[in-house]
Protein backbone atom coordinates (compact mmCIF):
# COMPACT_ATOMS: atom_id res chain seq x y z
CA UNK A 1 0.00 0.00 0.00
CA UNK A 2 1.11 3.52 -0.69
CA UNK A 3 2.26 5.50 2.32
CA UNK A 4 0.91 8.97 1.64
CA UNK A 5 2.79 11.41 3.82
CA UNK A 6 1.39 14.56 5.35
CA UNK A 7 2.62 17.80 3.85
CA UNK A 8 4.06 20.60 5.88
CA UNK A 9 0.86 22.62 5.69
CA UNK A 10 2.17 25.57 7.60
CA UNK A 11 4.04 26.89 4.58
CA UNK A 12 0.85 27.72 2.75
CA UNK A 13 -2.17 27.66 5.11
CA UNK A 14 -2.26 31.44 5.36
CA UNK A 15 -2.54 31.68 1.59
CA UNK A 16 -5.45 29.23 1.51
CA UNK A 17 -7.37 31.06 4.22
CA UNK A 18 -6.91 34.60 2.94
CA UNK A 19 -9.99 36.53 1.82
CA UNK A 20 -9.88 37.65 -1.84
CA UNK A 21 -9.78 41.40 -2.29
CA UNK A 22 -9.46 43.54 -5.38
CA UNK A 23 -6.38 45.73 -5.21
CA UNK A 24 -6.30 48.96 -7.19
CA UNK A 25 -3.26 50.40 -8.86
CA UNK A 26 -1.16 47.22 -8.82
CA UNK A 27 1.32 47.24 -11.70
CA UNK A 28 2.45 44.12 -13.52
CA UNK A 29 5.91 44.75 -12.08
CA UNK A 30 4.50 44.74 -8.56
CA UNK A 31 2.58 41.53 -9.17
CA UNK A 32 5.61 39.82 -10.68
CA UNK A 33 7.66 40.68 -7.63
CA UNK A 34 4.88 39.58 -5.32
CA UNK A 35 4.55 36.19 -6.97
CA UNK A 36 8.34 35.78 -7.04
CA UNK A 37 8.42 36.26 -3.28
CA UNK A 38 5.43 33.94 -2.88
CA UNK A 39 7.28 31.16 -4.68
CA UNK A 40 10.38 31.77 -2.58
CA UNK A 41 8.25 31.39 0.56
CA UNK A 42 7.18 27.95 -0.70
CA UNK A 43 10.71 26.56 -0.81
CA UNK A 44 9.84 23.87 1.73
CA UNK A 45 6.93 22.67 -0.39
CA UNK A 46 9.20 22.59 -3.46
CA UNK A 47 11.74 20.48 -1.57
CA UNK A 48 9.15 18.02 -0.29
CA UNK A 49 7.66 17.44 -3.75
CA UNK A 50 11.12 16.95 -5.29
CA UNK A 51 12.13 14.43 -2.63
CA UNK A 52 8.82 12.58 -2.47
CA UNK A 53 8.55 11.99 -6.19
CA UNK A 54 12.21 10.93 -6.34
CA UNK A 55 11.53 8.31 -3.69
CA UNK A 56 8.59 6.84 -5.64
CA UNK A 57 10.74 6.10 -8.73
CA UNK A 58 7.74 5.07 -10.81
CA UNK A 59 7.83 4.23 -14.51
CA UNK A 60 5.59 5.67 -17.20
CA UNK A 61 1.84 4.89 -17.00
CA UNK A 62 2.41 3.38 -13.54
CA UNK A 63 2.96 6.66 -11.65
CA UNK A 64 0.24 5.73 -9.15
CA UNK A 65 1.86 6.87 -5.92
CA UNK A 66 3.19 9.98 -7.65
CA UNK A 67 -0.17 10.93 -9.12
CA UNK A 68 -2.11 10.32 -5.89
CA UNK A 69 0.37 12.38 -3.89
CA UNK A 70 0.39 15.33 -6.31
CA UNK A 71 -3.39 15.34 -6.61
CA UNK A 72 -3.53 15.52 -2.82
CA UNK A 73 -1.20 18.52 -2.77
CA UNK A 74 -3.31 20.31 -5.37
CA UNK A 75 -6.60 19.54 -3.64
CA UNK A 76 -5.23 20.85 -0.34
CA UNK A 77 -4.25 24.02 -2.17
CA UNK A 78 -7.82 24.52 -3.40
CA UNK A 79 -7.69 23.10 -6.92
CA UNK A 80 -10.47 20.93 -8.32
CA UNK A 81 -8.86 17.74 -9.58
CA UNK A 82 -10.17 15.38 -12.26
CA UNK A 83 -8.51 11.97 -12.13
CA UNK A 84 -7.92 9.68 -15.11
CA UNK A 85 -8.08 12.34 -17.83
CA UNK A 86 -7.89 11.14 -21.46
CA UNK A 87 -8.21 7.50 -20.44
CA UNK A 88 -4.97 7.36 -18.42
CA UNK A 89 -5.43 6.44 -14.73
CA UNK A 90 -2.36 8.42 -13.57
CA UNK A 91 -3.30 11.53 -15.53
CA UNK A 92 -5.17 14.43 -13.95
CA UNK A 93 -6.36 17.96 -14.67
CA UNK A 94 -6.20 20.30 -11.67
CA UNK A 95 -8.21 23.50 -12.19
CA UNK A 96 -8.68 26.72 -10.27
CA UNK A 97 -10.20 30.06 -11.24
CA UNK A 98 -12.80 31.34 -13.64
CA UNK A 99 -12.80 32.90 -17.07
CA UNK A 100 -9.94 33.69 -19.37
CA UNK A 101 -7.09 33.64 -19.95
CA UNK A 102 -6.64 29.92 -19.34
CA UNK A 103 -3.02 29.18 -18.42
CA UNK A 104 -1.62 25.65 -18.46
CA UNK A 105 1.29 24.31 -16.40
CA UNK A 106 2.80 21.09 -17.71
CA UNK A 107 5.86 18.98 -17.00
CA UNK A 108 6.81 15.33 -16.74
CA UNK A 109 6.90 13.09 -13.66
CA UNK A 110 7.85 9.55 -14.74
CA UNK A 111 11.06 7.68 -14.08
CA UNK A 112 13.28 5.40 -16.15
CA UNK A 113 14.24 1.72 -15.90
CA UNK A 114 17.67 0.71 -14.62
CA UNK A 115 18.52 4.16 -13.20
CA UNK A 116 18.03 3.61 -9.47
CA UNK A 117 20.56 5.73 -7.55
CA UNK A 118 21.02 6.87 -3.97
CA UNK A 119 20.85 10.69 -4.21
CA UNK A 120 23.75 12.82 -3.09
CA UNK A 121 26.29 10.04 -3.62
CA UNK A 122 28.83 10.79 -6.41
CA UNK A 123 29.41 7.19 -7.42
CA UNK A 124 27.26 4.28 -8.55
CA UNK A 125 25.10 3.15 -5.63
CA UNK A 126 21.64 1.94 -6.66
CA UNK A 127 18.83 1.99 -4.13
CA UNK A 128 17.54 -1.16 -5.86
CA UNK A 129 19.95 -3.04 -8.17
CA UNK A 130 18.50 -2.94 -11.68
CA UNK A 131 15.52 -0.95 -10.40
CA UNK A 132 13.81 2.17 -11.73
CA UNK A 133 14.90 5.66 -10.81
CA UNK A 134 14.83 9.28 -11.86
CA UNK A 135 17.69 9.17 -14.33
CA UNK A 136 16.52 12.37 -16.00
CA UNK A 137 15.17 14.31 -13.07
CA UNK A 138 11.47 14.33 -13.87
CA UNK A 139 10.83 14.24 -10.13
CA UNK A 140 11.71 17.94 -9.98
CA UNK A 141 9.24 19.09 -12.62
CA UNK A 142 5.95 18.74 -10.69
CA UNK A 143 7.61 20.75 -7.92
CA UNK A 144 8.18 23.59 -10.38
CA UNK A 145 4.67 23.45 -11.85
CA UNK A 146 2.73 23.02 -8.62
CA UNK A 147 4.73 25.53 -6.59
CA UNK A 148 4.25 28.10 -9.36
CA UNK A 149 0.52 27.38 -9.73
CA UNK A 150 -0.13 27.68 -5.98
CA UNK A 151 1.80 30.96 -5.80
CA UNK A 152 -0.08 32.43 -8.77
CA UNK A 153 -3.40 31.32 -7.26
CA UNK A 154 -2.59 33.16 -4.02
CA UNK A 155 -1.75 36.38 -5.81
CA UNK A 156 -4.90 36.11 -7.93
CA UNK A 157 -6.99 35.61 -4.80
CA UNK A 158 -5.44 38.58 -3.03
CA UNK A 159 -6.01 40.93 -5.95
CA UNK A 160 -9.20 39.55 -7.46
CA UNK A 161 -7.54 38.67 -10.76
CA UNK A 162 -9.56 36.81 -13.38
CA UNK A 163 -8.25 33.74 -15.16
CA UNK A 164 -8.09 29.96 -14.96
CA UNK A 165 -5.09 27.83 -13.99
CA UNK A 166 -4.77 24.22 -15.14
CA UNK A 167 -2.02 21.84 -14.00
CA UNK A 168 -1.65 18.73 -16.19
CA UNK A 169 1.23 16.23 -15.88
CA UNK A 170 3.24 14.85 -18.78
CA UNK A 171 2.35 11.24 -18.04
CA UNK A 172 4.78 8.63 -19.42
CA UNK A 173 6.89 11.19 -21.27
CA UNK A 174 9.81 8.75 -21.38
CA UNK A 175 7.55 6.52 -23.48
CA UNK A 176 6.49 9.51 -25.64
CA UNK A 177 3.01 8.08 -25.30
CA UNK A 178 0.52 10.37 -23.57
CA UNK A 179 0.06 13.83 -24.99
CA UNK A 180 -1.17 12.81 -28.43
CA UNK A 181 -3.99 11.02 -26.65
CA UNK A 182 -4.61 14.13 -24.54
CA UNK A 183 -4.87 16.31 -27.64
CA UNK A 184 -7.27 13.87 -29.29
CA UNK A 185 -9.37 13.81 -26.09
CA UNK A 186 -9.68 17.60 -26.17
CA UNK A 187 -7.79 18.35 -22.93
CA UNK A 188 -6.29 21.55 -24.34
CA UNK A 189 -9.37 23.00 -26.01
CA UNK A 190 -10.00 26.51 -24.75
CA UNK A 191 -6.49 26.86 -23.33
CA UNK A 192 -4.79 30.18 -24.13
CA UNK A 193 -1.17 29.44 -23.25
CA UNK A 194 0.85 26.43 -22.09
CA UNK A 195 3.84 26.98 -19.81
CA UNK A 196 5.95 23.82 -19.97
CA UNK A 197 9.00 22.85 -17.97
CA UNK A 198 11.96 20.48 -18.21
CA UNK A 199 14.94 19.80 -16.00
CA UNK A 200 18.39 20.97 -17.09
CA UNK A 201 21.63 22.24 -15.60
CA UNK A 202 21.03 25.80 -16.81
CA UNK A 203 18.22 28.35 -16.88
CA UNK A 204 17.01 29.00 -20.40
CA UNK A 205 14.23 29.13 -22.94
CA UNK A 206 14.03 29.35 -26.70
CA UNK A 207 11.71 29.52 -29.66
CA UNK A 208 11.27 27.76 -32.97
CA UNK A 209 11.32 24.12 -34.03
CA UNK A 210 13.58 21.65 -32.22
CA UNK A 211 14.13 17.94 -31.72
CA UNK A 212 13.02 14.96 -33.74
CA UNK A 213 9.54 13.56 -33.98
CA UNK A 214 8.82 9.86 -33.75
CA UNK A 215 6.51 6.91 -33.90
CA UNK A 216 6.81 4.33 -31.13
CA UNK A 217 5.40 0.97 -32.18
CA UNK A 218 5.58 -2.77 -31.59
CA UNK A 219 5.56 -5.56 -34.16
CA UNK A 220 4.35 -8.90 -32.83
CA UNK A 221 4.94 -12.02 -34.90
CA UNK A 222 2.88 -15.19 -34.50
CA UNK A 223 4.30 -18.52 -35.63
CA UNK A 224 3.90 -22.12 -34.55
CA UNK A 225 5.66 -23.94 -31.72
CA UNK A 226 7.45 -27.25 -32.18
CA UNK A 227 10.23 -29.25 -30.54
CA UNK A 228 13.48 -27.42 -31.29
CA UNK A 229 15.39 -30.69 -31.83
CA UNK A 230 12.77 -33.36 -32.46
CA UNK A 231 10.68 -31.66 -35.15
CA UNK A 232 11.83 -28.09 -35.83
CA UNK A 233 10.50 -28.39 -39.41
CA UNK A 234 7.02 -28.44 -37.94
CA UNK A 235 7.45 -25.03 -36.34
CA UNK A 236 7.37 -21.49 -37.66
CA UNK A 237 9.66 -19.26 -35.59
CA UNK A 238 8.31 -15.86 -34.63
CA UNK A 239 11.79 -15.06 -33.32
CA UNK A 240 13.24 -15.66 -36.79
CA UNK A 241 10.88 -12.99 -38.08
CA UNK A 242 12.02 -10.51 -35.42
CA UNK A 243 15.67 -11.20 -36.20
CA UNK A 244 15.16 -10.93 -39.94
CA UNK A 245 13.33 -7.62 -39.53
CA UNK A 246 16.17 -6.25 -37.39
CA UNK A 247 18.85 -7.48 -39.81
CA UNK A 248 16.97 -5.94 -42.72
CA UNK A 249 16.57 -2.66 -40.90
CA UNK A 250 20.24 -2.50 -39.92
CA UNK A 251 21.32 -3.07 -43.53
CA UNK A 252 18.90 -0.37 -44.68
CA UNK A 253 20.36 2.20 -42.26
CA UNK A 254 23.24 2.82 -44.67
CA UNK A 255 20.75 4.20 -47.16
CA UNK A 256 18.74 6.41 -44.81
CA UNK A 257 19.26 10.10 -44.10
CA UNK A 258 21.82 10.90 -41.43
CA UNK A 259 19.07 12.83 -39.62
CA UNK A 260 17.04 9.72 -38.80
CA UNK A 261 17.29 7.91 -35.49
CA UNK A 262 15.89 4.41 -35.13
CA UNK A 263 16.37 1.92 -32.32
CA UNK A 264 14.69 -1.19 -31.01
CA UNK A 265 14.50 -3.70 -28.19
CA UNK A 266 13.33 -7.30 -28.41
CA UNK A 267 10.53 -7.42 -25.87
CA UNK A 268 9.74 -11.11 -26.28
CA UNK A 269 12.10 -13.58 -27.87
CA UNK A 270 10.42 -16.81 -26.86
CA UNK A 271 10.44 -18.94 -23.73
CA UNK A 272 13.16 -21.61 -23.89
CA UNK A 273 15.58 -22.89 -26.54
CA UNK A 274 13.96 -26.27 -27.20
CA UNK A 275 10.59 -24.70 -28.07
CA UNK A 276 10.37 -22.97 -31.44
CA UNK A 277 9.04 -19.51 -30.46
CA UNK A 278 5.40 -19.21 -31.38
CA UNK A 279 5.33 -15.52 -30.50
CA UNK A 280 7.97 -12.79 -30.49
CA UNK A 281 7.83 -9.03 -30.32
CA UNK A 282 10.13 -6.14 -31.17
CA UNK A 283 9.61 -2.50 -30.14
CA UNK A 284 10.85 0.27 -32.46
CA UNK A 285 11.27 4.04 -32.28
CA UNK A 286 11.35 5.69 -35.72
CA UNK A 287 12.60 9.30 -35.53
CA UNK A 288 12.86 11.99 -38.19
CA UNK A 289 12.65 15.78 -38.49
CA UNK A 290 9.17 16.40 -39.92
CA UNK A 291 5.79 14.76 -40.26
CA UNK A 292 6.21 13.46 -43.81
CA UNK A 293 9.61 11.90 -43.11
CA UNK A 294 8.50 10.40 -39.79
CA UNK A 295 5.51 8.84 -41.54
CA UNK A 296 7.68 7.54 -44.39
CA UNK A 297 10.24 6.03 -42.01
CA UNK A 298 7.48 4.30 -40.07
CA UNK A 299 5.98 2.94 -43.29
CA UNK A 300 9.41 1.58 -44.28
CA UNK A 301 9.51 -0.22 -40.92
CA UNK A 302 6.08 -1.67 -41.60
CA UNK A 303 7.32 -2.96 -44.95
CA UNK A 304 10.30 -4.62 -43.25
CA UNK A 305 7.97 -6.29 -40.74
CA UNK A 306 5.63 -7.55 -43.43
CA UNK A 307 8.58 -8.91 -45.43
CA UNK A 308 9.97 -10.68 -42.35
CA UNK A 309 6.60 -12.32 -41.80
CA UNK A 310 6.51 -13.47 -45.43
CA UNK A 311 10.02 -14.94 -45.20
CA UNK A 312 9.13 -16.97 -42.11
CA UNK A 313 5.52 -17.92 -42.90
CA UNK A 314 4.41 -16.13 -39.74
CA UNK A 315 1.76 -13.52 -39.15
CA UNK A 316 2.46 -9.99 -37.98
CA UNK A 317 0.39 -7.44 -36.07
CA UNK A 318 1.39 -3.89 -35.18
CA UNK A 319 0.43 -1.80 -32.14
CA UNK A 320 1.36 1.89 -32.28
CA UNK A 321 2.08 3.06 -28.74
CA UNK A 322 2.95 6.71 -29.03
CA UNK A 323 4.10 9.51 -31.27
CA UNK A 324 5.26 13.08 -31.42
CA UNK A 325 6.06 15.76 -33.93
CA UNK A 326 9.14 17.93 -33.38
CA UNK A 327 8.47 20.76 -30.93
CA UNK A 328 7.52 24.29 -31.96
CA UNK A 329 7.88 26.96 -29.29
CA UNK A 330 6.36 30.42 -29.27
CA UNK A 331 8.65 33.40 -29.85
CA UNK A 332 6.43 36.00 -28.10
CA UNK A 333 6.11 33.79 -25.02
CA UNK A 334 9.82 32.93 -25.04
CA UNK A 335 10.75 36.60 -25.16
CA UNK A 336 8.56 37.34 -22.15
CA UNK A 337 9.91 34.29 -20.29
CA UNK A 338 13.49 35.31 -21.02
CA UNK A 339 12.84 38.69 -19.41
CA UNK A 340 11.73 36.86 -16.27
CA UNK A 341 14.75 34.54 -16.42
CA UNK A 342 16.94 37.65 -16.45
CA UNK A 343 15.03 39.08 -13.47
CA UNK A 344 15.30 35.89 -11.40
CA UNK A 345 18.83 34.76 -12.22
CA UNK A 346 20.52 31.52 -11.22
CA UNK A 347 20.19 29.92 -7.78
CA UNK A 348 22.60 30.99 -5.05
CA UNK A 349 24.77 27.88 -4.95
CA UNK A 350 26.90 27.37 -1.85
CA UNK A 351 30.20 25.57 -1.33
CA UNK A 352 28.48 22.25 -0.61
CA UNK A 353 26.63 22.42 -3.94
CA UNK A 354 29.85 23.16 -5.83
CA UNK A 355 31.67 20.37 -3.99
CA UNK A 356 29.10 17.70 -4.88
CA UNK A 357 29.03 18.84 -8.50
CA UNK A 358 32.81 18.69 -8.82
CA UNK A 359 32.94 15.24 -7.20
CA UNK A 360 30.31 13.91 -9.63
CA UNK A 361 32.11 15.46 -12.59
CA UNK A 362 35.43 13.91 -11.55
CA UNK A 363 33.73 10.55 -11.21
CA UNK A 364 32.28 10.87 -14.73
CA UNK A 365 35.56 12.13 -16.16
CA UNK A 366 34.03 15.25 -17.68
CA UNK A 367 35.99 18.46 -18.11
CA UNK A 368 33.36 20.90 -16.81
CA UNK A 369 33.79 23.46 -14.07
CA UNK A 370 31.13 22.64 -11.47
CA UNK A 371 27.69 24.36 -11.62
CA UNK A 372 26.46 27.00 -14.02
CA UNK A 373 26.24 30.49 -12.52
CA UNK A 374 24.94 32.60 -15.43
CA UNK A 375 21.58 32.36 -17.20
CA UNK A 376 21.53 31.58 -20.91
CA UNK A 377 20.55 34.09 -23.56
CA UNK A 378 17.44 33.72 -25.68
CA UNK A 379 18.07 31.95 -28.95
CA UNK A 380 16.20 30.32 -31.79
CA UNK A 381 16.15 26.55 -31.57
CA UNK A 382 17.62 24.29 -34.22
CA UNK A 383 16.89 20.70 -35.13
CA UNK A 384 20.44 20.15 -36.31
CA UNK A 385 20.99 16.53 -37.30
CA UNK A 386 18.18 15.27 -35.07
CA UNK A 387 18.10 13.75 -31.64
CA UNK A 388 15.63 13.30 -28.80
CA UNK A 389 11.85 13.64 -28.86
CA UNK A 390 9.28 14.93 -26.39
CA UNK A 391 5.51 14.78 -26.75
CA UNK A 392 5.07 18.30 -25.38
CA UNK A 393 5.40 18.84 -29.11
CA UNK A 394 1.83 17.65 -29.59
CA UNK A 395 0.61 20.45 -27.33
CA UNK A 396 2.85 23.04 -28.99
CA UNK A 397 1.22 22.54 -32.42
CA UNK A 398 -2.23 23.10 -30.90
CA UNK A 399 -1.69 25.79 -28.24
CA UNK A 400 0.96 28.55 -28.01
CA UNK A 401 3.59 26.89 -25.83
CA UNK A 402 6.87 27.89 -24.24
CA UNK A 403 9.34 25.71 -22.38
CA UNK A 404 11.53 26.61 -19.44
CA UNK A 405 14.67 24.61 -18.75
CA UNK A 406 15.62 25.07 -15.11
CA UNK A 407 18.86 24.22 -13.25
CA UNK A 408 18.26 21.15 -11.07
CA UNK A 409 21.07 18.95 -12.32
CA UNK A 410 24.85 18.86 -12.58
CA UNK A 411 26.49 19.71 -15.92
CA UNK A 412 28.12 16.72 -17.57
CA UNK A 413 25.84 14.01 -16.22
CA UNK A 414 24.34 11.59 -18.76
CA UNK A 415 20.57 11.58 -19.05
CA UNK A 416 18.78 8.21 -19.03
CA UNK A 417 21.65 7.08 -16.80
CA UNK A 418 22.06 6.71 -13.04
CA UNK A 419 24.48 9.68 -12.91
CA UNK A 420 21.62 12.05 -13.76
CA UNK A 421 19.99 11.04 -10.47
CA UNK A 422 22.89 12.03 -8.21
CA UNK A 423 21.67 15.61 -7.69
CA UNK A 424 17.95 15.08 -8.07
CA UNK A 425 17.03 14.96 -4.37
CA UNK A 426 19.70 17.34 -3.09
CA UNK A 427 19.79 21.10 -2.47
CA UNK A 428 20.90 21.53 -6.09
CA UNK A 429 17.56 20.14 -7.26
CA UNK A 430 15.59 21.97 -4.55
CA UNK A 431 17.09 25.37 -5.34
CA UNK A 432 16.89 24.92 -9.09
CA UNK A 433 13.24 23.84 -8.99
CA UNK A 434 12.22 26.81 -6.84
CA UNK A 435 14.03 29.22 -9.15
CA UNK A 436 12.26 27.58 -12.09
CA UNK A 437 8.93 28.00 -10.33
CA UNK A 438 9.64 31.72 -9.91
CA UNK A 439 10.14 32.16 -13.64
CA UNK A 440 7.01 30.15 -14.47
CA UNK A 441 4.88 32.05 -11.95
CA UNK A 442 6.09 35.44 -13.16
CA UNK A 443 5.40 34.48 -16.76
CA UNK A 444 1.91 33.34 -15.76
CA UNK A 445 1.32 36.79 -14.24
CA UNK A 446 2.39 38.34 -17.55
CA UNK A 447 -0.14 36.19 -19.39
CA UNK A 448 -2.92 37.01 -16.92
CA UNK A 449 -2.27 40.75 -16.93
CA UNK A 450 -1.41 41.37 -20.58
CA UNK A 451 -4.15 40.42 -23.10
CA UNK A 452 -1.92 41.71 -25.91
CA UNK A 453 0.64 39.00 -25.10
CA UNK A 454 -1.98 36.27 -25.53
CA UNK A 455 -3.18 37.85 -28.78
CA UNK A 456 0.36 38.11 -30.11
CA UNK A 457 1.15 34.51 -29.12
CA UNK A 458 -1.91 33.28 -31.03
CA UNK A 459 -1.17 35.49 -34.03
CA UNK A 460 2.36 34.09 -34.17
CA UNK A 461 1.02 30.56 -33.73
CA UNK A 462 -1.39 30.95 -36.67
CA UNK A 463 0.69 33.06 -39.03
CA UNK A 464 4.16 31.64 -38.41
CA UNK A 465 4.24 28.35 -36.50
CA UNK A 466 1.30 26.61 -38.18
CA UNK A 467 1.09 28.60 -41.41
CA UNK A 468 2.55 25.77 -43.51
CA UNK A 469 1.85 22.83 -41.19
CA UNK A 470 -1.40 21.39 -39.92
CA UNK A 471 -0.95 18.98 -37.03
CA UNK A 472 -2.14 15.45 -37.73
CA UNK A 473 -1.85 12.61 -35.27
CA UNK A 474 0.67 9.90 -36.13
CA UNK A 475 -1.33 7.48 -33.97
CA UNK A 476 -4.17 5.67 -35.79
CA UNK A 477 -7.64 6.89 -34.89
CA UNK A 478 -9.32 4.80 -32.20
CA UNK A 479 -6.04 3.66 -30.61
CA UNK A 480 -6.18 3.60 -26.82
CA UNK A 481 -3.35 4.75 -24.53
CA UNK A 482 -0.96 1.84 -23.76
CA UNK A 483 -1.54 1.97 -20.03
CA UNK A 484 -0.35 -1.63 -19.66
CA UNK A 485 3.26 -0.60 -20.23
CA UNK A 486 5.59 -1.09 -17.25
CA UNK A 487 2.84 -2.71 -15.14
CA UNK A 488 4.73 -5.96 -14.60
CA UNK A 489 7.99 -4.14 -13.84
CA UNK A 490 6.41 -1.92 -11.22
CA UNK A 491 4.55 -4.83 -9.66
CA UNK A 492 7.93 -6.47 -9.16
CA UNK A 493 9.71 -3.38 -7.81
CA UNK A 494 7.03 -1.72 -5.65
CA UNK A 495 7.67 -3.93 -2.59
CA UNK A 496 11.35 -2.97 -2.80
CA UNK A 497 10.69 0.75 -3.27
CA UNK A 498 8.05 1.13 -0.55
CA UNK A 499 10.33 0.85 2.51
CA UNK A 500 12.39 3.77 1.16
CA UNK A 501 9.55 6.19 0.42
CA UNK A 502 10.30 9.62 1.86
CA UNK A 503 8.55 10.51 5.12
CA UNK A 504 8.49 14.32 5.55
CA UNK A 505 6.76 14.00 8.92
CA UNK A 506 9.87 12.36 10.34
CA UNK A 507 12.73 13.77 8.27
CA UNK A 508 13.43 17.24 6.95
CA UNK A 509 14.87 15.94 3.68
CA UNK A 510 15.23 12.66 1.84
CA UNK A 511 19.00 12.83 2.28
CA UNK A 512 18.48 12.98 6.04
CA UNK A 513 16.18 9.94 5.90
CA UNK A 514 18.78 7.99 3.93
CA UNK A 515 21.64 9.08 6.19
CA UNK A 516 23.51 10.80 3.35
CA UNK A 517 25.75 13.67 4.48
CA UNK A 518 25.78 16.74 2.24
CA UNK A 519 28.03 17.02 0.47
CA UNK A 520 29.23 13.43 0.35
CA UNK A 521 32.73 13.26 -1.10
CA UNK A 522 34.91 10.33 -2.13
CA UNK A 523 38.69 10.27 -2.27
CA UNK A 524 39.24 6.51 -2.40
CA UNK A 525 40.09 5.87 -6.06
CA UNK A 526 39.14 2.23 -5.70
CA UNK A 527 35.57 3.34 -4.99
CA UNK A 528 35.51 5.33 -8.21
CA UNK A 529 37.02 2.67 -10.46
CA UNK A 530 34.44 0.32 -11.91
CA UNK A 531 31.51 2.52 -10.91
CA UNK A 532 31.67 4.93 -13.80
CA UNK A 533 29.49 3.00 -16.24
Amino acid sequence: MQRLRALTLGVFLMGLLSVPTVSRGQSVEDLREEVRQEVASLAKLTQEIVDMVYSYSELGFQEKWTSDYLMGVLRQAGFEVERGAAGMPTNYVATWGIGSPVVGFMGDFDGLPETSQKPGVPWREPMIPGGPGHGEGHNTTPAVDITAAIAVKRVMERHGLQGTLKVIPGVAEELVSSRTYMVMAGLFEGMDVMLSTHVSSGLSTGWGVSGSGLVSTTFTFHGKTAHGAGSPWSGRSALDAVELMNVGWNFRREHLRLHQRSHYVVVNGGNQPNVVPGEAQVWYYFRELDYDRIKALHELGQTMAEAAAMMTSTEMEERVLGSAWPQTMSKPLAERMQANIDRVGMPEWDEADFALAKAAQRMRGVDIDSLETEVDTLRESSQGMGGGSDDIAEVSWNVPTVRLRYPSNIPGMTYHHWSAGIAEATPIAHKGANVGARVIAMTAIDVLMDPALVEEAWRYHREVQTKDYHWVSLIPEGTQPPIHLNAEKMERYRPLIEPNIYDPTQFDTYLEQLGVAYPTMETDSTRLRGNNR
